[in-house]
């Protein structure tokens, strides 16, 4: 709640400060309050483009009431508010704070560079007792078909096979065929959000992967076809893949901290260096 309330101060003072009790004789105003105006240009601003007269008449009416309530509200603040040095002191906190914040992510974005496939990997190699699976993944593919489709016989080889040919037959013949067809071959997805698209009840999962490797079920209007590629079970190392994202970010904010820190240090000490800083109390 401070942060959202020391934001609306700040944006407030900006929008007071900006706004002057004498119209712009450049631009055309629409309606003036305490002596704030409100400016055609500034409504032409916040429409989309494309938009209907009745839609447009909407958005212009609702902008303008919060246009003057803000104005209004904040005039009366001002005038029954009696620690206005408070709240200065609190906004030039924030604004301080804001400043700084957005020059360290100018800098990190300069000059922080992205960590390398070695230190991904390094990473996974030391801390996989943290990166534990807690659901069944799975890679592989899955065909739903009306169960009115042509050839199921044949789709059932190529979907057992599921060589670089098969596959190819797979994806023509869904284009004409397939109410669905989702290859995941390179990507882990969960197992229970892929047999939740399959009139299956499955027990134990962990079970159920380590000894499916091709799943076909049938149920009044569709057929499904599931291949199993590769499976990774509850509790063991989650895969490089999926962890890689996972890792990035650790690392990102790692290097970040000790980005910010090592530059906070570096400035302090050439400060001091170059007798910026002047103690008094030597």
């Amino acid at each position: 709640m401070k942060v959202r309330f020391l934001i609306a101060i700040t944006i407030i003072n900006l929008f007071v400060s900006c706004t002057q009790k004498t119209s712009d004789t450049n631009r055309k105003p629409i309606l003036e309050v305490e002596g704030k105006f409100l400016y055609q240009d500034q409504i032409q601003d916040i429409l989309p483009p494309n938009i209907s007269k009745k839609d447009s008449a909407v958005i212009v009416s609702r902008y303008k009431k919060a246009w003057v309530t803000d104005v209004l509200m904040y005039e009366n603040a001002k005038r029954n508010i009696s620690n206005q040095n408070d709240i200065e002191e609190l906004v030039e906190t924030y604004r301080k704070s804001l400043t700084i914040h957005q020059y360290q992510q100018k800098l990190i974005q300069q000059r922080l560079k992205e960590p390398t496939d070695e230190e991904l990997s390094t990473f996974y190699e030391q801390y996989q007792s943290h990166l534990i699976l807690n659901e069944n993944v799975i890679k592989g593919i899955l065909l739903i078909l009306p169960s009115s489709a042509p050839n199921l016989a044949n789709v059932r080889n190529w979907v057992k096979s599921c060589n670089s040919s098969s596959l190819e037959k797979i994806e023509k013949y869904s284009v004409q065929n397939a109410i669905s067809y989702d290859y995941f071959g390179d990507k882990w997805l969960t197992l229970n959000d892929v047999i939740s698209k399959i009139p299956l009840q499955v027990s134990d999962l962990t079970s159920f992967v380590r000894t499916n490797r091709f799943v076909e079920r049938s149920d009044s209007s569709k057929h499904y076809f599931l291949r199993i590629l590769s499976y990774s079970c509850v509790g063991q190392v989650e895969p490089f893949e999926m962890a890689k994202e996972k890792i990035n970010i650790i690392l990102q904010n790692k290097k970040k901290e000790e980005f910010i820190s090592n530059f906070e240090s570096e400035l302090y000490q050439d400060a001091v260096k170059n007798e910026t800083v002047n103690f008094f109390d030597k």
